[in-house]
């Protein structure tokens, strides 16, 4: 387990994971993405159920 939080702190500091994460703070910030999400999380977490 700790390998996989390794290589997801590694991918963060990387260029490409900065780039990921200033696309999923952007994407946060728009009220219509928020709500996109929101419906697709209530998805999957009703199929877990």
């Amino acid at each position: 387990m700790a390998g996989i939080v390794n290589k997801i702190k590694q991918f963060a500091r990387s260029p490409q994971g900065r780039r990921t994460i200033e696309q999923a703070r952007r994407a946060s910030a728009d009220p219509r993405r928020r709500a996109q999400a929101q419906r697709l999380l209530g998805k999957l977490r009703g199929r877990q159920h």
